[in-house]
């Protein structure tokens, strides 16, 4: 769970861009099935079906990703596996040409030797959600002409023409590397110091000495990785002069240990976690100058603000930082003085609930003489123009539609690109005026389909000519396109490995409620027969997000799979998640358990309501992590209306997840004791009348393993009946397609069990 605003969805300005068809439409299968209404007429085929899903990642291995364009817009670069399996390599396409040649790939580099991660490198790409293998990242040099790739704790320089390999002999397990604005040094974090690199001559500077597991300099703590969206822990200045470096403090943070069960002869593993309403890691900054042994402290009031939220330095611009409180109630902008490390304040943001972060915020102008800032002061998001000194000039978006984030800015041009929709379940791109209101939408007319593409994403290249878009909906498939932005030629489709779907998931999507005020979808079998009676599974997530209903295919395939086994698969977005306006997120305030649960018991009713099919006598409920959280409440405490619960990863106890995260929603536990009390599964567990299955791994180090601990020990005292699977050795995720193929398999055998087959609980 994380507690950053994230924009996805990206596109740019008026462009040319005749993609027409080519956004793949898929067609449906259909066929009559076997008993209880499956469209599967065995074991082996519904097995099958379920592996062609889990081995392609829902048809996404393959494709293009983790895509970027050379500051000239000349070539593309992207990574891409095999169409079942997470080795990724690297390629370069030639916008000229159209030619895509294999740049890099991780056999090549290490020689045949096979893949070794630190247990801090396996820590960080928990922490931002990556599972690929091989090649998982590459950074471009500002010029554009080098490439930084780690692999297997080591990194590599390569010259992107002509291809050239450095190995950075002498450095292992590096953390974070980074190239300095210049392109001369590599920098990084290792023995928990920062530390640089002459990638030409091989010469290593350490640049903070004395750090430590529980002292660490150059790394983002904890709750910045996994709540505040910020992974660095270190950021050079333009002119590569100088580094400002985080130093944390640890030793006071709360030590949580994880053991490995199945292997009781080794050690647990440590991690410092900061819970609900314990003391967090003493986060400071310095300013570092290489080689001149020069070092200046940053100032600004720690105790009132301990949160470092975001660190900017940007070219003509001074170092800007963004502080929390404790409560995220209040946050400042700061502009920091590089020679003394005086802090001055460029604006400060209150809300009575918490104050939301958002991705890239704030944004400089090239020129220096402004920036950008996303607030919600007024109710809803709001792109603001700031002058250099913080004063507020200009907003620049009216309620055409929700902002989500700021795509691109050219100042020449007086616009800003930016993502959002008047639909919360699409994506679409809006041009803003930067020297006046203006607001408009891309058109058929400039290369923009709106029957194709419900989802648009964009990447631009620094002169702002070129453009990746990629688009996709809910029959379709993402494709990924170089443009000329500027009306040149040249350009076309990345290509893609990936196996195409042989269906396109049958889903539905409608608004229900009393003002119709929830937006939801509605998966069938695709050998549905009208007239006939369903059982129904909700699709839960619930808590704070952008919301799980999503004119997109991507999610749609493994509810598919369950609906044709002979149910309904439904989903709804309750109050709680963004995109719906500054009151709607915050209804959850001070309270987990009670409005998320209201809200998808309405939805649901009134999706019973409108569609005959569900037999809403028999409802089960399952989700993963926050949704596992709504699940083991929802069939806990309304047992009269779901008849079963499958809880993922649940949270049962909120004073035992992360600081951060919680207190925004809740408060410290010593402010809001009756919130957490009320918002804990623990509560209700003697209420429990319905099967529930719980599923969780041993090695959770986000939700730990304790959760369900906690939760079953609570029933089995209560003298309630549960099913518990705990997965050995697996964490917050299960990147594994045969284990992932093992969960799934036993959630929906649970629910053929308990709804589809007629062994029910008593209510």
């Amino acid at each position: 769970m994380a507690g950053v605003r994230i924009a996805g969805m990206y596109l740019k300005r008026t462009f040319v861009l005749a993609i027409g068809a080519a956004a793949f439409t898929l067609g449906l299968a259909g066929g009559c099935g076997g008993p209880h209404g499956s469209m599967f007429r065995n074991a082996e085929q519904r097995d099958a079906a379920l592996r062609d899903i889990v081995e392609t990642r829902s048809y996404m291995l393959g494709r293009p990703t983790a895509m970027k364009l050379t500051p000239d817009g000349s070539a593309a670069l992207f990574l891409r596996s095999g169409p079942r399996d997470r080795v990724q390599n690297l390629y370069q396409y030639d916008v000229a040409s159209g030619q895509t040649r294999e740049l890099l790939t991780a056999a090549k580099l290490l020689g045949g030797g096979s893949e070794s991660l630190s247990v801090e490198e396996k820590a960080r790409r928990e922490r931002q959600r990556v599972t690929a293998q091989g090649i998982a990242g590459y950074q471009l040099s500002q010029d554009g002409g080098l490439l930084l790739v780690p692999l297997s704790g080591k990194l590599y320089v390569v010259e992107r023409v002509g291809g050239a390999v450095h190995e950075l002999t002498g450095v292992r397990d590096a953390l974070d590397p980074r190239f300095s604005p210049d392109g001369r040094w590599v920098s990084y974090v290792a023995e928990y110091d920062l530390q640089r690199i002459d990638w030409r001559t091989g010469a290593i500077e350490r640049l903070t000495t004395g750090g430590t597991v529980d002292t660490p300099n150059g790394l983002a703590e904890f709750a910045a990785q996994e709540e505040m969206d910020r992974t660095a822990g270190y950021w050079w200045s333009p002119e590569s002069d100088l580094i400002v470096c985080q130093h944390s403090d640890l030793r006071d943070v709360e030590t949580l240990y994880i053991p490995d069960p199945a292997h009781a002869n080794r050690a647990p593993q440590s991690w410092r976690y900061p819970r609900a309403g314990t003391n967090n890691a003493k986060v400071g900054l310095t300013i570092l100058r290489p080689g001149a042994d020069a070092r200046t402290e940053v100032k600004w009031d720690v105790e009132r603000y301990p949160y470092l939220a975001a660190v900017t330095w940007a070219k003509n611009a001074p170092l800007t930082i963004v502080v929390q409180s404790r409560d995220q109630k209040d946050e400042l902008v700061l502009r920091v003085d590089a020679a003394s490390g005086a802090t001055s304040e460029l604006l400060r943001e209150h809300d009575d609930t918490w104050v939301n972060l958002y991705r890239g915020m704030p944004r400089w102008l090239e020129s220096g003489s402004g920036f950008l800032w996303i607030t919600e002061k007024d109710g809803e998001v709001r792109l603001w123009l700031h002058d250099a000194d913080g004063r507020a000039v200009l907003a620049l978006n009216d309620d055409s539609f929700r902002l989500d984030n700021v795509i691109d800015v050219d100042e020449a041009g007086k616009i800003v690109w930016v993502s959002g929709a008047k639909d919360p379940t699409t994506r679409d791109v809006w041009v803003l005026g930067l020297d006046a209101l203006r607001v408009e939408r891309p058109t058929p007319k400039d290369g923009f389909n709106e029957q194709v593409a419900d989802f648009t994403t964009l990447t631009v290249s620094k002169d702002q000519r070129t453009g990746i878009v990629t688009i996709s909906g809910p029959r379709s498939m993402p494709r990924s396109y170089v443009r000329r932005l500027d009306g040149r030629a040249g350009g076309g489709q990345l290509p893609s490995v990936a196996e195409e779907p042989p269906f396109a998931p049958q889903v539905e999507f409608t608004r229900v409620g009393p003002k119709g005020e929830f937006d939801a979808s509605i998966v069938r079998p695709r050998n549905f027969e009208a007239g006939r009676k369903y059982p129904v599974i909700v699709d839960v997530y619930g808590g704070p997000s952008e919301g799980v209903v999503k004119k997109d295919a991507r999610p749609y395939f493994l509810p598919q799979w369950y609906a044709d086994q002979g149910f309904v698969v439904v989903s709804s977005d309750n109050r709680g998640i963004s995109g719906r306006g500054r009151a709607w997120e915050r209804a959850i305030y001070g309270n987990f358990a009670d409005v998320p649960l209201e809200d998808q018991v309405t939805a649901l009713r009134a999706l019973g309501a409108k569609f005959g099919e569900m037999d809403m006598g028999r409802v089960g409920i399952k989700g993963w992590s926050f949704g596992g959280y709504e699940t083991a409440i929802a069939t806990i405490r309304r047992g009269d209306v779901f008849a079963a619960g499958a809880a993922g990863a649940p949270v049962v106890d909120w004073s035992d997840y992360d600081t951060h995260y919680t207190e925004r929603y809740l408060n410290l536990p010593t402010a809001n004791a009756d919130g957490y009390k009320r918002s804990s599964i623990l509560t209700y567990a003697g209420e429990l009348k319905r099967p529930l299955l719980i599923i969780h791994g041993t090695a959770d180090d986000n939700v730990y393993f304790a959760n369900s601990l906690k939760l079953t020990d609570a029933l089995m005292r209560a003298g309630k009946a549960y099913e518990f699977v705990p997965l050995a050795g697996y964490t917050h995720m299960v990147p594994d397609a045969a284990t992932k193929i093992l969960v799934e398999e036993r959630i929906a055998g649970f629910f053929r069990k308990t709804l589809r087959d007629g062994v029910n609980g008593s209510p």
